[in-house]
């Protein structure tokens, strides 16, 4: 159970940092787990593909290091969220990659998250 908890707390905390991403900007897992305490990139894809449709994060503005859509577990990209990002103005060249240096969100690193967290009070 402490396991369950602790993971909902992480899980959490990335939701939260995720909020943050603007309209027609993305970050990367390896972006948003630097900003989460205690975090991986992996952890921050397994929290994504846990958001269900009734929460307002912005799930479909988490990218991977290369500016791709990662593929989910079927191998294939997800058109939702090439769909998504592209009614937000986010553009993608012929090999499906988003300019990432304009297009990164450049948050006010180590406090997006920390501030939020109950071990930096």
């Amino acid at each position: 159970m402490k396991r369950n908890n602790t993971q909902q707390s992480l899980y959490q905390r990335i939701y939260t940092v995720v909020s943050r991403i603007p309209y027609g900007k993305v970050a990367s897992y390896g972006q948003i787990a630097e900003l989460v305490d205690r975090c991986t990139p992996r952890m921050v894809g397994y929290a994504m593909a846990r958001v269900s449709f009734d929460m307002d994060v912005p799930w479909h503005r988490v990218v991977n290091s290369k500016g791709m859509i990662s593929t989910r577990a079927d191998g294939k990209p997800c058109e939702e969220q090439r769909f998504l990002l592209e009614n937000e103005g986010v553009g993608f060249d012929e090999s499906g990659r988003i300019a990432l240096k304009a297009l990164r969100w450049k948050p006010h690193y180590r406090r997006a998250c920390k501030e939020d967290h109950p071990a930096s009070r």
